[in-house]
């Protein structure tokens, strides 16, 4: 009787949880036969038009940015966000766009607010069913974790619902242009990656325990145009693209390595063994050097070359947020609150720093300034001086911060988290000074 209940048992066991597994099916470009072209663009929309801003970074363009704010000091305008999400603003010509999740009616929508005046502009329902169940998704997570991008004429972004993740097209009105479910996910913690663009395709990864892959999609129609596996682990950080050695090439952490492709086909170019199992972080580069830390379980920071050739390498772990690096120095800040400073070249320590605190958002450099905020609410300003952490300021607004910030003419737009418990409830704030 025993071994009869065993038996039924392990089908059970197999379907759900973290036994079921999803056979990737890779496509090829010649399967797909989906054409990857140039794209003409109009730059002077795109001022902050993905995830970590326009050379996916967290460099923000040189411009006067103010260093104080408070409550009611500097802010411009504060409006609701409905929902929760750790989805961060992106701002396109007059318009600063969001990913939200709203739980108790299971619906995943994208918002457009007025940039002037934070004015609501429409809302879409993406999804209005599907959530994975509790238990899928870490407590810290949302519905809604990805950054949008846009190109823009359509926004991009990517939701697991349905146990699957589903690319979704909008316009710049809030219709949605095309949908297509690009793989299935089995989730250990959700889903967290935000797409990034190149050329005619959209990119998105989905590493899971289930089966994971890279699937790159055609911009205006949705078309697969490439899909390769990627292993049964769960990680969690977005991918990027950047010109390295001289071509351009898709790089990703997590999965016990770094790994670069060709991002117009999906062909591996190379794999180094290193940081963790699992990393949230976006990896970043300087010139021919590529720098990427982690994470779960391991702790590593490393630098490569153009051809994945480790450099430099320290234990030290940074998870939640990414890296960012000014001049010749690379800065993090641990999810424990301790902010790093490292010589880029050699790796060695400049200086290390407690903050205080929890960090989940990732940092951003503005004039040699960096900026970063705590889950409790507080935004670090400090800079390098002299191969000294220099505190600029610390700046309180609301009670938790998640995402990361936006920055575009002098201006700074930060989703925050305002109260506790049930009475927790979103805003997108605009700070800026008020006599720029």
């Amino acid at each position: 009787m025993k071994r009869v209940l065993l038996l039924t048992l392990i089908p059970l066991l197999l379907v759900g949880g973290c036994g079921r597994k999803n056979p990737v099916e890779e496509i090829s470009p010649e399967k797909s036969n989906v054409k990857v072209v140039d794209v003409a663009v109009d730059e002077t929309k795109l001022l902050w038009p993905a995830w970590r801003g326009p050379q996916r970074d967290g460099v923000v363009p040189d411009q006067p940015l103010l260093t104080q704010w408070g409550e009611e000091e500097n802010v411009l305008w504060r409006t609701k966000v409905p929902g929760r999400g750790h989805s961060s603003p992106i701002v396109v010509a007059d318009s600063i766009y969001l990913a939200t999740a709203i739980q108790d009616q299971q619906k995943q929508q994208v918002i457009a607010f007025d940039r002037a005046t934070g004015q609501p502009k429409w809302t879409t329902d993406v999804h209005t069913s599907g959530f994975p169940s509790e238990r899928a998704v870490h407590h810290k997570a949302t519905h809604a974790n990805g950054t949008l991008a846009c190109d823009g004429v359509r926004l991009y972004t990517a939701f697991l619902n349905n146990d699957a993740i589903i690319a979704t097209a909008l316009d710049l009105d809030g219709n949605i242009v095309w949908q297509r479910e690009i793989g299935k996910f089995v989730s250990k913690f959700g889903y967290a990656p935000s797409p990034v663009l190149y050329r005619s395709l959209v990119i998105f990864a989905a590493d899971n325990m289930g089966g994971g892959y890279l699937a790159a999609v055609d911009g205006e129609t949705g078309e697969i145009a490439w899909r390769v596996a990627r292993g049964t682990i769960s990680s969690y950080s977005s991918p990027t693209v950047a010109n390295v050695g001289g071509r351009d090439q898709l790089l990703i952490s997590g999965c016990d390595a770094v790994a670069s492709f060709d991002p117009a086909t999906g062909e591996k170019w190379w794999s180094t063994r290193g940081t963790a199992e699992a990393t949230c972080g976006t990896v970043i580069t300087s010139g021919d050097r590529i720098y990427a830390s982690g994470g779960y379980p391991d702790k590593e920071t490393v630098c490569l070359s153009a051809d994945g050739e480790k450099l430099w390498s320290v234990r030290t772990k940074v998870y939640e947020p990414s890296l960012v690096i000014n001049d010749d120095r690379l800065f993090a800040v641990s999810d424990d609150g301790v902010a790093y400073c490292w010589d880029a070249d050699s790796g060695d320590v400049v200086w290390r720093e407690r903050l205080g605190g929890n960090f989940s958002a990732s940092p951003i450099v503005c004039n040699d300034i960096v900026y970063v905020s705590n889950l409790a609410g507080k935004t670090f300003v400090f800079k390098n001086e002299n191969d000294s952490f220099k505190l600029i300021s610390t700046n309180k607004l609301g009670d938790d911060t998640y995402a990361s910030p936006a920055v575009t003419d002098s201006q700074m737009f930060l989703r925050i988290g305002v109260d506790k418990g049930t009475k927790r409830h979103e805003q997108l704030v605009c700070l800026g000074s008020e006599t720029p």
